[in-house]
């Protein structure tokens, strides 16, 4: 997958544990998807190997990585 240098030089460096698979997992299969204001995707998903929900951030293409990260404050919405 694509990134943006944020995300290799900053995100990376501060989280070398997030795994690509898990990124591409949480893009390809989102448990809740959101567009921001300015045009970024938010994707999360359940990482069990983490025990957490990881948050992708893509740029407007859906493609390119900008930021992923564990989100503490998520909370899956049942309908």
């Amino acid at each position: 997958m694509k990134a943006t240098c944020y995300f290799l030089e900053q995100v990376l460096r501060k989280r070398p544990y997030i795994r690509p698979e898990w990124r591409e997992r949480v893009i390809q299969q989102p448990l809740k998807k959101e567009v921001q204001p300015d045009g970024r995707i938010r994707y999360w998903g359940y990482i069990p190997e983490l025990g957490r929900y990881l948050r992708v951030v893509t740029l407007a293409d859906g493609e390119t990585i900008h930021n992923a990260f564990p989100d503490r404050n998520f909370k899956l919405e049942v309908n």
